[in-house]
């Protein structure tokens, strides 16, 4: 067999895992890595201007590409700076590898220069960690990695490389390797009959779509399984863009802020509710009291120890989210033939007409909702939208209208501040063709700007919408209505001393444009849009929103406090006959 340098290895092994893209920053401890992958042919490298930075590409990469994304880093603070998206990463079930470098064995307990256990700093954040410390070990530790990085519940690994073991050479012969086979576990089909039987004797049954089924690539069968048995389906917020927000069945989302006001309605009135691939996040479901109620819960998830983790469900089933899916569906027709609409089916996009909350405002400043209300209108169903954490997110949830699957997303347990402008990057190099936009905050887009520079030197077009509101704006809705204070989040709004967004934006080589007026947004996005792709650099659309305005959200879902005009419609009156008018 062949000898190699060790750090060759890897590279082949990544292009084999089907990587065509790393994000990192060079440094002493991790050049070995950087000298194979000089070499390739087949992955190109974007330096970033933080590793975090990187992690978070990485991470955007992954989510609309389905594979695994790679984030290189040095030894030391680059490792430490590597948390947070590690952290998001395991929240969301988002397949990432890390690589870090280290200090040389024989000093990595005498206190070294940039020398640090990152290996045990990460154990609570990702799936699995390794510090590498045999030269012979390296190709098959690569290999379980991305093998651990897919299987069961998605999610990060970390591996550390002492820079004496990364200048070593193996005997590798890429001819004869391959990715590692995942198991993928398939429901037991006892459990799956008592699933649907239970679907079919409920009065008032509810699908729950969780981001599982979307990792799985399952929403279709997901929603020809509600069509087949005429449920509304309720997608968490992971899962927007799973059944078509405009889909007679799309019954809206529920939660205490990622809400829609027919979707949490729609799911007080259920009794029996089947969730797959969800985690029952705190935002979610907020007082369980009231989210439990008297229904029954079904719950499928690939990770066993999901199941119970917030409350115990009726029926638990361990599986795959596709394989669990489908064995529903073929169970379901065998059982009973495609319904027909009912009362209680026709409810879902009943109350999605019936109960909204106000957007057309037409006041100056402008309304953050009239944002959402134009984005909806301007954009195509195949747009891919990115948002963080934050008032302007919470809008986001409540107010866009999504169509199709993984055209959505959201860092949705972590929520780091900063995350779309990396994000957006990697999401642009995994989907050349899709059109990216970020939702970001005046706040949070100051976290990680610098990685503008790394979309410009690499010619990554995107297009950034900016709510300007010059607040910390979700730490002051709580402070003013629980505290009673407004304390140290006004960052400034044009007064003196706030950022000037469009100036950064320039400085970086990027675009930005300012709106203070509903009538200039449509105009911006389309100046927006145009330019960013002809210039193949990042376009900014800074829009100056009304300060005071807050988002509407409560303790539980049957309490939450609406903070603008709703809008309550009729209820449709039943069609006359001929016969009937008679």
């Amino acid at each position: 067999m062949p000898k190699m340098p060790v750090m060759e290895a890897v590279v082949k092994i990544l292009e084999d895992e089907g990587v065509d893209v790393v994000f990192g920053i060079p440094g002493a401890a991790i050049l070995p890595l950087y000298k194979a992958l000089s070499k390739s042919q087949k992955i190109r490298h974007l330096t970033v201007r933080h590793e975090e930075g990187a992690t978070h590409a990485a991470d955007g990469w992954a989510r609309v590409t389905g594979k695994v994304g790679v984030a290189i880093g040095t030894s030391g603070p680059a490792g430490t700076n590597m948390v947070t998206g590690l952290y998001t990463c395991q929240g969301d079930s988002i397949p990432i590898v890390c690589i870090t470098g280290q200090a040389v064995r024989p000093i990595l307990h005498k206190e070294a220069f940039q020398a640090v256990n990152i290996a045990e700093i990460v154990k609570p954040v990702t799936k699995k960690s390794y510090c590498v410390l045999e030269t012979a070990q390296i190709p098959q530790v690569f290999r379980e990695a991305f093998k651990i990085a897919r299987e069961g519940r998605p999610g990060p690994v970390l591996i550390d490389l002492p820079l004496d073991v990364q200048r070593g050479e193996v005997e590798y012969d890429p001819a004869i390797d391959a990715p590692l086979e995942v198991f993928k576990p398939s429901p037991d089909s006892r459990k799956i009959r008592r699933a649907v039987e239970m679907l079919l004797q409920a009065q008032r049954p509810i699908l729950m779509m969780g981001g599982g089924v979307m990792r799985a690539n399952a929403s279709q069968q997901f929603v020809e399984l509600a069509e087949h048995l005429q449920i509304p389906v309720i997608p968490t917020y992971m899962a927007e863009g799973g059944i078509s927000y405009h889909h007679p069945l799309y019954g809206g989302r529920v939660g205490l802020q990622t809400n829609t006001r027919g979707g949490n309605k729609l799911f007080l009135e259920s009794d029996v509710v089947l969730c797959i691939g969800n985690r029952f996040a705190d935002r979610h479901t907020g007082d369980l009291a009231v989210y439990r109620g008297e229904r029954k819960f079904i719950h499928i998830d690939i990770e066993p120890t999901q199941l119970g983790k917030v409350f115990p469900p009726d029926l638990a089933i361990v599986s795959d989210a596709k394989l669990a899916v489908e064995a529903l569906l073929r169970v379901a027709k065998e059982m009973t033939p495609k319904r027909s609409a009912s009362d209680w089916s026709r409810k879902a996009a009943d109350y999605k007409r019936r109960f909204l909350r106000k957007m057309d405002f037409d006041q100056l400043p402008v309304k953050p909702q009239r944002v959402f209300k134009e984005l909806n209108e301007f954009f195509d169903p195949d747009t891919i939208f990115a948002t963080a954490i934050g008032l302007y997110q919470i809008w986001s949830a409540q107010f866009q209208e999504i169509q199709k699957p993984h055209t959505y997303f959201c860092c949705g347990q972590a929520g780091p501040l900063g995350w779309e402008v990396p994000t957006c990057i990697g999401m642009k190099l995994g989907k050349p063709n899709a059109q990216i936009v970020g939702i970001v905050g005046d706040f949070g887009f100051q976290f990680m700007l610098g990685d503008l520079a790394t979309a410009v030197q690499n010619n990554v077009p995107y297009v950034l919408v900016m709510l300007n509101n010059g607040y910390l704006s979700l730490i002051r809705q709580p402070e003013k209505y629980i505290y009673e204070m407004c304390y140290a989040v006004d960052i400034g709004y044009g007064d003196g001393y706030g950022p000037d967004f469009v100036k950064i934006m320039e400085g970086f080589g990027a675009l930005g444009r300012r709106v203070v007026k509903p009538e200039e947004i449509k105009p911006a996005l389309a100046w927006a849009v145009q330019e960013s792709n002809a210039r193949k650099v990042p376009a900014l659309v800074e829009i100056r929103v009304d300060r005071e305005t807050d988002a509407s959200m409560g303790a539980s879902i049957d309490k939450i406090v609406e903070r603008d005009p709703v809008i309550d419609l009729p209820a449709e009156e039943p069609a006359v006959t001929t016969a009937t008018a008679r």
